[in-house]
């Protein structure tokens, strides 16, 4: 075992044992143990947003059985960690998670690396169909950290209805219903939608509200990408808060932002529209990641009405020359005034299977290479001509500094990834998908002061715990599952760049999933402790 597990020799033991008695009263009280895991000398960071205190927690099985104030008797776990200067924090966890990669990377270090303990897949409307045979070959493999899922929309509409854009029959209707009950039975903790998405994007509001009572009628929550991020922002939310109202479900805007120039400080009105709506009865939270670009693939850059029937039904359409001529002015249009952010450099190519030279340039290195001009008409030609390969997965430059920190200091804020499991190598993700939780910590913590540590904290641990409904997760109290992170507080900081993204952060050195060491001084162990959650 390396250095930092400190098995203490029975004769030192034995010798604190009996000078008990010629020590101050606080260390008569000393827990004793025995113990399977025991970390001392922390700061605590207990989830609640209070401020730290020092103590040792003992852990038995997956559970915290101490949290001593006045310390525990030397030598009363079987592994100890010395975190002398550092501080323990409830595990974190992720309200929003690509988990598409599970059963391909079941240990899930990208996540865990960060100190998420527990993460919610399903997002966006897309999860796994149906959903008990996923979650059994999930148990059957091991993962490396706790996960649980929602049920998605898009997905369950596809598969009733295909990619058509119209309103479901009666008879679909029940369908998609049955379907949402039954992912709820096989253990979702809810109901999410990409209305930005096809097909999400072909539905009206009527369709969502009957799907969301049923999942709120087995305790549900509902999570939502917005129908609008950009120019249609407070439609969008107003229609997730009116969903929320009339199915009585507790909602989630999910990777809440304001996307492109035109609409830049609008997160002001987006969060008391939130306020209103909390006040009025509403159960509405947010959660967000803490980057000014958002990562989906190029299709977000075409109007949703030319999506229908999918990529074979747009290329379709763009055979059609006036259909044609409209689609690329609606590309045009998201260009300058939505994700575009009115320059072809603010849109960085991620994942580009057909070619990946692409990946990490932009459409204006793209239209470079191809010696095209670079404007508009080229982005929105490359566009179209990426679907026609295969499709893009794109990083978009196109939020402001002064919304993310607005949203991010708003009480009912979660901090949440938005991040795919990923390896070394694959593509050009997103930065967030390595550095998410230690990005807050380390730049909006400690450099820029936007949180302070405790609330940080809970932002990332009890919050969204409550949320789920995990009482005895993202807390630490004796009795809670041993989720647990330890990290140094003034050095903690995310690696990944947009440059060069593939890079786990530093500054956290211990992290524990259900009592069994999982990030062992540094060094990740794919040890598979975590659990997979069923609602």
């Amino acid at each position: 075992m390396t250095v930092p597990f400190r098995f203490l020799p029975a004769l030192a033991t034995l010798a604190a044992l009996l000078t008990a008695g010629c020590t101050a009263p606080d260390q008569l009280a000393m827990d004793e143990g025995p113990f399977d895991l025991v970390i001392r000398g922390a700061e605590v960071l207990d989830g609640s947003g209070e401020g730290a205190f020092q103590a040792d927690i003992g852990v038995t099985g997956d559970r915290i059985a101490r949290v001593a104030r006045e310390g525990i008797a030397p030598g009363a776990g079987q592994v100890e960690i010395d975190a002398t200067g550092l501080v323990v924090a409830p595990g974190f966890i992720d309200l929003h998670a690509h988990l598409d990669p599970l059963l391909r990377l079941p240990h899930s270090e990208s996540h865990v690396r960060q100190g998420v303990t527990t993460a919610l897949g399903g997002p966006d409307g897309t999860a796994p169909l149906p959903l008990a045979p996923y979650l059994d070959s999930a148990e059957v493999l091991g993962v490396g950290m706790n996960v649980a899922f929602l049920t998605g929309h898009n997905s369950i509409r596809r598969e009733v209805m295909g990619l058509d854009d119209r309103g479901p029959t009666p008879d679909e209707l029940s369908a998609m219903e049955a379907l949402v009950s039954q992912a709820m039975d096989d253990g979702a903790f809810g109901l999410s939608t990409g209305l930005r998405y096809i097909p999400g994007a072909f539905s009206h509001i009527d369709e969502v509200v009957a799907l969301s009572e049923v999942a709120a009628a087995r305790g549900g929550i509902y999570t939502s990408h917005l129908r609008d991020e950009g120019r249609g922002l407070m439609e969008g939310v107003t229609e997730a808060l009116e969903i929320g109202r009339r199915a009585e479900i507790p909602v989630v805007l999910t990777h809440h932002k304001v996307v492109g120039y035109p609409m830049w400080g609008a997160s002001d009105r987006t969060l008391a529209m939130v306020d209103s709506a909390r006040a009025a009865g509403t159960d509405v939270i947010l959660d967000q990641y803490p980057y000014t670009a958002t990562y989906t693939g190029i299709t977000i850059l075409i109007p949703e009405w030319a999506m229908g029937g999918g990529t074979e039904g747009f290329l379709t359409r763009m055979e059609d020359p006036a259909l044609a001529d409209s689609i690329l002015a609606g590309i045009r249009d998201n260009l300058v005034n939505d994700r575009g952010g009115n320059d072809l450099d603010r849109v960085q190519l991620a994942r580009v299977e057909w070619d990946p030279t692409l990946e990490g340039g932009s459409l204006g290195d793209w239209a470079d290479r191809e010696e095209l001009p670079r404007t508009m008409e080229t982005g929105a030609e490359l566009v179209v001509e990426a679907v026609r390969r295969g499709g893009v997965s794109a990083i978009y430059h196109a939020l402001h500094e002064d919304d993310v920190e607005r949203i991010m200091r708003h009480p009912m804020t979660a901090i949440a990834s938005d991040g795919r499991l990923v390896e070394p190598g694959e593509g050009h993700p997103h930065p967030r998908w390595y550095g998410t939780f230690p990005r807050v910590l380390g730049e909006y913590v400690r450099e820029r002061g936007v949180l302070t540590l405790p609330e940080a904290i809970r932002k990332m641990t009890s919050f969204p715990a409550d949320r789920l409904g995990l009482e005895d997760r993202g807390r630490i109290a004796e009795g809670a599952h041993a989720d647990l992170v330890v990290f140094d507080p003034d050095i903690v900081i995310d690696r990944s760049t947009f440059a060069d993204p593939h890079q786990y952060p530093d500054g956290i050195p211990w992290v524990v999933v259900n009592g069994v060491v999982t990030v062992e001084n540094g060094a990740f162990r794919d040890v598979r402790a975590g659990r997979v959650l069923r609602r």
